[in-house]
């Protein structure tokens, strides 16, 4: 069986709600992020996914990630790992796309750099060092993490440069599966969140 490693982004924060870099400082989850980690976690228990038996889990130790996988009901099977964590967001942390903007037009994240903060290619390498895990062995694997390490790790399974995150957005309490397809890395399921349309 071809390994596939399943991506749960964490639930709604007062800063995702308000499009704030939450990248280290540790927000925690409304009470409709913890809603929606519920009800991720009723869908990963109810079939085709049966609660994932087998399944290595691990989650940022960040307490947004780490408490939407332990109210969905892995908690007690996840190892947290610090390649998990948010982009450090350095100078910008905290701060709005527009806040930026207004000293710094036309910047993009994936493209340009963060004062005092994580270069492309540190995020690219912790990114890498999750998708040889996830590929290291016969079982798939379950990660509870953040937007924008999560999108760079998509980046990464499809063998794409760090940037290719940008085209694919990720909201709070989705499910992603990375998979394979005629041998090559693919995108089984990408932005999920048909578990809170209820």
């Amino acid at each position: 069986m071809a390994p596939r490693i399943l991506l749960a982004r964490h639930g709604q924060t007062e800063w995702s709600l308000s499009g704030r870099h939450t990248g280290r400082t540790d927000i925690p989850l409304l009470e409709e992020g913890r809603r929606g980690a519920k009800l991720l976690g009723e869908r990963l228990h109810r079939a085709p996914w049966s609660g994932l038996e087998g399944v290595e889990v691990r989650t940022s130790p960040l307490v947004r990630a780490a408490e939407t996988c332990a109210l969905a009901g892995f908690g007690d099977r996840a190892e947290p790992w610090d390649a998990l964590m948010e982009y450090d967001y350095g100078a910008y942390e905290g701060m709005t796309p527009a806040q930026i903007h207004a000293g710094r037009p036309g910047w993009v994240l994936w493209h340009d750099a963060v004062p005092d903060g994580e270069t492309l290619a540190e995020v690219s390498a912790r990114a890498d060092e999750v998708v040889a895990w996830a590929r290291s062995a016969d079982r798939d694997v379950l990660v509870f993490a953040h937007g924008h390490i999560l999108r760079a790790i998509g980046a990464r399974w499809l063998g794409q440069d760090v940037a290719f995150g940008a085209r694919i957005r990720l909201d709070p309490t989705s499910l992603s599966v990375l998979s394979w397809a005629y041998g090559e890395p693919a995108v089984e399921r990408w932005n999920d969140t048909g578990h809170l349309e209820v």
